[in-house]
Parts: structure tokens; sequence; C-alpha cells
């Protein structure tokens, strides 16, 4: 098939995924400025000329639990999708991320004789492993984004290629920190928190809380700091209410979206598990990991883990390089004392800073134009 002007489908699922397709897609336009791309998207993805049929947060939801009460809602738009795709196949499906959504998707595609590529792997090697089996039916190729990943998959004769972590090439090595500060309108010798306790509505509802309240008791015992918190798009009304019930007189810096500029202005975070501990990471910003979900969906995650951490930054280091707090231990009270902990050992920030530093190295590897190489090489099969 030949690749000029290629239509492609795409699913990312939340502001995350939204994030890694839009500059996925930023690679491919370069490769061809006339690509078509549809599917479910997000403002990020839509700003790169994407058509969205839904938008990504549809998608947005966490947890076993959880998912039950938005199943038929999920299962309908997949069905919908499905039939609109198979009525006017595009050259090939880009799955980025959401893989209880897309590998399902994929595999129904891919018996019709639609080309699958799944960007950013399932995370076999933490749980779930025997997804590989439904990974072989699906998908023709996955785009890693962690280089030990390409050899796991080829272990199960699934074709991977690593092609780095997009983020990695979006966040610069130096971290702009005062320009940062001067957008967000804070002065170089601030002490600033920011505030990171997630992108899905779920996070919102079960982490929020005990953040806000640690800010506030950080704020009792340190009334000079500054604390900012990003929003994602459409959780403002749900994060506002809450800033006076778990935060009572706490001056705290709304934002929307600039979580970026924010990680580059702090001192420390406190943040949810998820892509934005890599965020972080990539900024060489101390954190303390915190997260909380439906108990039900936490006892089901923790059975099938395989591995010790939950942030990315402490899987990728294989170390708890910083503190994780999940569940009962996410407290007010252990969360302010892991943030003043770093806030009072600038050696150990420094080291950790280090650290993540020759992480960013490994990770950065151009992946818009890697992974733009993989997708054509696959298209023109």
């Amino acid at each position: 098939m030949a690749t000029n002007d290629p239509r492609l489908a795409m699913v990312a699922g939340e502001a995350s995924g939204d994030l890694l397709a839009s500059l996925l897609l930023a690679g491919l336009k370069r490769r061809w400025p006339a690509l078509a791309a549809q599917g479910i998207g997000g403002p990020k993805m839509s700003a790169q000329g994407f058509e969205a049929w839904w938008p990504s947060d549809k998608l947005a939801v966490r947890g076993y639990a959880e998912v039950l009460r938005h199943y038929p809602e999920l299962l309908g738009i997949r069905r919908r999708l499905a039939e609109r795709l198979l009525q006017e196949p595009p050259d090939a499906f880009i799955g980025v991320d959401a893989p209880d959504f897309n590998l399902d998707l994929e595999a129904r595609l891919k018996a019709s004789g639609v080309r699958t590529i799944h960007f950013i792997g399932p995370s076999i090697w933490a749980w779930r492993g025997e997804r590989i089996e439904k990974i072989k039916r699906a998908v023709d190729h996955v785009l890693c984004i962690f280089p030990f990943e390409p050899e796991l998959y080829a272990q199960h004769g699934v074709a991977a290629t690593y092609v780095g972590h997009p983020l990695a090439d979006a966040i610069p090595l130096e971290v702009p920190r005062r320009a940062s500060r001067q957008a967000l309108n804070l002065d170089d010798a601030d002490t600033v928190v920011a505030l990171l306790p997630g992108s899905r509505r779920s996070e919102i509802q079960y982490i929020a809380p005990t953040v806000l309240e640690a800010a506030a008791l950080m704020k009792h015992h340190r009334p000079a700091l500054r604390f900012v918190l990003p929003v994602a798009p459409g959780l403002r009304s749900l994060v506002e209410p809450l800033l006076s019930r778990h935060a009572p007189g706490v001056d705290i810096q709304l934002l929307d979206g600039q979580s970026h500029q924010t990680l580059a202005a702090c001192d420390v975070t406190l943040i949810a598990s998820g892509t934005a501990t890599l965020e972080a990471a990539l900024f060489k910003r101390p954190m303390v990991i915190a997260y909380k979900m439906h108990w039900l969906s936490a006892q089901i995650m923790k059975r099938m883990n395989y591995q010790p951490w939950v942030g990315l930054p402490n899987i990728l280091l294989e170390d708890f390089a910083v503190p994780e707090y999940l569940q009962a231990a996410a407290t007010p009270e252990h969360l302010t004392d892991a943030a003043f902990a770093w806030l009072d050992d600038p050696p150990a920030c420094a080291a950790l800073a280090t650290r993540f530093e020759a992480l960013h190295h490994t990770l950065r590897r151009n992946t818009a134009q890697s992974a733009t190489d993989a997708i054509e090489s696959i298209l023109a099969r």
C-alpha cells in the first residue's frame, strides 16, 4: 500500500495519552503534511489536525470497580468506532496506551486486515503478563518507550521497536526554572510546592483530598510556602470545591494545564502515580508519590503486580529513589514529612537530579522521528 498522505485511525485515552499522541502526530505530520488522522483524542491531538469523533476523557477511567460503572458506555463507543473503521478501513490503526480499550479493538481490526500498531506497550513486565497472548493476536507492531521492552516482546514473537519516550524529547535537558517561575508570577526566592493529584476524575475523587490536606499541613508549619496546582482539562469544576473543604485558607494557585511549567518551577511535588511522575523526573524534581483508588481495585492490582515499585521513576531506576505512599499509607502527615525531608536536604535533591538526568538521556531518542520511520516501514509492507 502506498504511503503517500496516509489516513490513520488513533485512540488515545485521558490527558497523558492525548499529550503523547500529539507528540507522535507532530512527527507524522512532518513526514506527511497531508496526513489524515481520526478517532478518539483530546485537545492537544486536535491542535495537530486530529479529527476527534469522541473526546479522550471518555476513556479516563482507572481501576476495576470504576470501570464497571462505565463499562456499557465504553463498550458502546468501541463497537461504534470499530464499525465505522471497518466501513472505511484506515491505512493503519495506532492505539496509544489505553490497552483495556485498545487491544480488543485492535484484535477486531487486525482480523479484518487492518494494520495495527500499539504505541506505548502494555506494561507486561510490571503486571498482567498474561496479556502478551492478547497482544500477539491484536497487534502487528509495538512501539516501545522503554529500552528493555523490545527484547521482552521478541521472546513472545511480537515485533517491537524501541523509539524512546516522547516526553524525553519534549522536556528540555536543562530545566527552565527561572522562566517558568516568571511565567507563573513566582519569585526566585519562593519555596514552591507543586500539587498534581491526577488527571482523571476518579483520581481527583480519591487523591486530591489527601494532597490538599497535606498542603494545608505544610502551610501550617511553613507559612511562606507557595502552592501551585495545574488542573487537567475539564476538571476545574471538580477541583475547586475541594479547596475550601480540604485546604481552607490556603492560597493555592490553580492553573488550567501548564503542568510542565509548574514542574519546572517547583522545589518539590506531591504527585499521583502515573505518567506525571516521569515528567517530574525529566524535570529533575524531587517528588512524593501518592495513590489511592477504590479498595477492591487496589486489592486486585496488588495481587497482580510483579514489582515492588509503583512509580515510573522508581521502576526505571529499580530503586525506591523517591517515596511512595499508597492507599491507607497515603496520609497528609506522611506526604508532609516526606516533602519536608526533600526541602531540608539539598544534597539529596542534587543527587536525585543527577540520576534523573542520566535517565533523561537514556529515554531521549527523537521518538517522533523513530516512530514515524517504524510506521512508514509498516505501511510500506
